[in-house]
């Protein structure tokens, strides 16, 4: 009888595919661990791959200039001297049309800012005017300094004469503004009439005392009232007596309404 092969029951036998089966999960383990390294590489750099990656950004960018700097060079490089004079030249024509124009729009400029400030000169000119001709209209109120004169009949009355003479007066001396019992501006329209309890001035009735109160230099004002035979004699030969107050500063509140003339028309 042949013998029969022993067998070591201890020592199981491993098959083939077992080994190969372990060799490939190993080569795949490192391919899974290789991407894995990569990916994190990118999307978690660490210092020395960043100073890597802006040292070669740079060569890059420096090399790309130094590319074109010396395409451009050799664009001139190719140009005969005569070429080159005419582009020059041309450069320097530019050049000189863009002054021209520069120094063309600065006058412009300058015209714009005269004539604006002229513009704007005859505009304030214009103003003063029309203030001054409302103050002399009597249309707005007025302040400044001038005198104060009060007119108090004691033994006789006033006369509209005296009056009158004693307004031209202050007038002439250089009177700006004027009012009556501080409700009647006086112009160069107003009119003076008598009544019995007083004058009528511009159809307002007023009643002495009679204060007249003047803007203007008081020194001179209250001059003109003084001089010989003028309106203090007048007045105080109608039985009255005047005071004259010299103020630094005092309003003018009446107004008179606008006037449009009848016939008189501006050329």
């Amino acid at each position: 009888m042949p013998d029969e092969p022993t067998t070591d029951p201890e020592k199981p036998e491993t098959p083939a595919s077992t080994e190969t089966t372990t060799e490939t999960t190993e080569t795949t383990t490192g391919t899974a661990d290789g991407r894995d390294r990569l990916r994190g590489a990118f999307l978690r750099p660490n210092r020395t791959q960043l100073i890597v990656a802006v040292l070669l950004a740079v060569v890059g960018f420096a090399a790309v200039v130094q590319i074109r700097d010396q395409q451009t060079e050799d664009d001139y490089a190719g140009l005969r001297e005569q070429d080159l004079i005419d582009i020059l030249d041309g450069l320097s024509g530019t050049a000189q049309r863009t002054q021209r124009e520069i120094e063309e729009l600065e006058r412009t400029r300058t015209d714009l800012l005269s004539e604006s400030r002229q513009r704007q000169a005859a505009i304030e000119q214009a103003q003063e005017q029309a203030d001054a001709l409302d103050v002399l209209a009597g249309t707005v109120p007025v302040t400044g300094p001038g005198v104060r004169l009060t007119i108090t009949e004691v033994d006789g009355t006033v006369s509209v004469g005296s009056v009158l003479d004693t307004v031209q007066g202050l007038r002439t001396a250089g009177a700006e503004a004027m009012q009556i019992n501080g409700k009647v501006r006086v112009v160069a329209q107003t009119s003076f009439e008598q009544i019995d309890t007083g004058l009528l001035v511009d159809g307002t009735p007023v009643e002495p005392p009679y204060v007249v109160d003047v803007i203007g230099v008081s020194e001179t004002l209250a001059a003109a009232v003084e001089f010989p035979l003028g309106p203090r004699q007048q007045l105080e030969d109608d039985g009255a007596e005047i005071t004259v107050e010299k103020l630094a500063s005092l309003d003018i509140e009446s107004v008179r309404d606008p006037e449009q003339p009848d016939f008189a028309q501006p050329e």
